[in-house]
């Protein structure tokens, strides 16, 4: 279906504020030799788009397939112990030509800003080098990992100084000890290092699967949430995948994000809206409910503001708000206010008005609305309200599927029937709790 001019200036709106947000950010991505060898063309292409964008960009490939390529041309069989190569001599070689030709055929794809797309000749500067300092796994459970390593050191102020210069820098999953010997690394563990050691805004990995959960993405966890998920049998892969998020927001890295590399755009889609196409893992909560403060203010009323105009909601002033503004419960996703609604006591201390009810129509047909109800209500239990009421003109049916019943203007407290519209007629709803 064809993009409306609508449509793509209401995108283009909703995409600002990301676009804001993401300049001069610093973001780590991992991408495995999987992803390398299918064709990246609009994987590069998003890359270089990003770097247009002023995102400072750190790529983290991967290698495995194209080290299993060349040992099987020789016919030599790889072990692997807990998912990870045993680098003996003959597949250090192959080690080293895999991270040799990857590099350089990123760093042509890079440089030719991707002909025939519209980031046609927008050349992007590639700075590779020896940023990894590294150690010998060594011997675990009676196995020599030989040359396979670990990382020892990230070379954080040489890489900074590199994407100073306005340089993507591309790293392979090698490293180099002081002595001159050359270890093979675990990618997602280098991109993971190299997100804390530069204090990275995100870092995302590039996967390929979703994180699913009854057959549903999941789009946002904790690190504690997520540590949990890993308990259930997962491919090596996205477990991989999901301790690198973990372990780099345990350590500083704000978000890190694992998007499935095999949807066209998700990347995009990840970074430029609300909702994303992957799953956010951070160490405290993406979406909140929480008591409103000043700052919300301008959120609440660009929220309701359209419902005012509608007729959902009475008019409220700025600084009506302001006055109330304790009485507010907000949900807060990525820093947009999508939900508020107010519980106002009244003076017998044993009831309490439901007031201003709004949720953000992305989210209208989600669960927010329940959520905010049931957060008042569970306030209102803690306040020892007995019973709670509504004024409505067009949900009404919304509240009485929640289990309020009509009441009398008669019954309404003093301090409420004092201020009742009589031409707004809305219909008055309660419920004991």
């Amino acid at each position: 279906m064809p993009i409306t001019t609508t449509h793509f200036v209401n995108w283009f709106r909703d995409s600002s504020p990301y676009i804001h947000a993401h300049r001069n950010k610093t973001f780590v991505i991992f991408f495995s030799g999987e992803t390398v060898i299918d064709n990246c063309d609009n994987l590069i292409h998003d890359f270089s788009l990003l770097k247009s964008l002023g995102i400072r960009l750190v790529l983290v490939h991967g290698i495995r397939p194209q080290i299993d390529q060349r040992l099987k041309l020789q016919n030599i069989t790889s072990t692997f112990y807990d998912d990870l190569r045993i680098t003996d001599n003959p597949a250090l070689q192959y080690v080293k030509e895999a991270a040799g030709l990857v590099r350089v055929e990123i760093e042509a794809l890079l440089s030719m800003g991707l002909a025939n797309s519209p980031m046609a000749g927008a050349k992007i500067k590639v700075a590779s080098g020896n940023f990894i300092t590294a150690r010998p796994l060594g011997i675990i459970d009676g196995i020599d990992y030989q040359h396979t390593g670990q990382v020892r050191r990230i070379e954080h102020v040489a890489i900074h100084q590199q994407l100073d210069q306005e340089n993507v820098v591309l790293i392979s999953p090698i490293g180099y000890s002081p002595s001159g010997e050359v270890f093979n690394l675990a990618a997602e563990q280098v991109a993971t290092e190299v997100a804390i050691a530069l204090n990275a805004e995100k870092l995302i990995l590039l996967t390929e699967h979703s994180c699913i959960k009854e057959q549903k993405l999941i789009q946002q966890m904790t690190t504690t949430e997520a540590k949990y998920f890993l308990q259930q049998e997962l491919n090596h892969a996205l477990s991989n995948s999901l301790k690198a998020a973990i372990q780099s927001c345990q350590q500083g890295v704000k978000r890190a994000h694992l998007i499935n590399r095999k949807i066209d755009g998700a990347l995009l889609l990840e970074l430029f809206t609300r909702d994303g196409t992957g799953t956010l893992i951070s160490a405290t909560p993406f979406e909140s409910i929480r008591t409103a403060t000043l700052s919300d203010i301008v959120g609440i009323l660009d929220l309701i503001k359209p419902l005012e105009q509608q007729g959902f909601l009475v008019k409220r002033s700025r600084e009506k708000l302001e006055m109330e503004i304790n009485d507010y419960t907000v949900i807060e996703r990525d820093g947009l206010i999508i939900g508020c609604s107010a519980l106002h006591l009244m003076d017998d201390k044993k009831s309490a008005e439901i007031a201003c009810l709004a949720v953000h129509p992305s989210y209208q047909n989600t669960s927010k609305g329940n959520n905010l109800l049931n957060h008042l209500t569970k306030k209102a239990k803690q306040q020892k309200i007995k019973l709670l009421f509504v004024l409505s003109t067009q949900t009404m049916q919304w509240f009485i599927e929640r289990g309020f019943i009509a009441m009398d203007i008669d019954n309404l407290p003093e301090q409420r029937k004092e201020f009742y519209n009589y031409k707004r007629n809305a219909k008055i709803l309660y419920k004991k709790i």
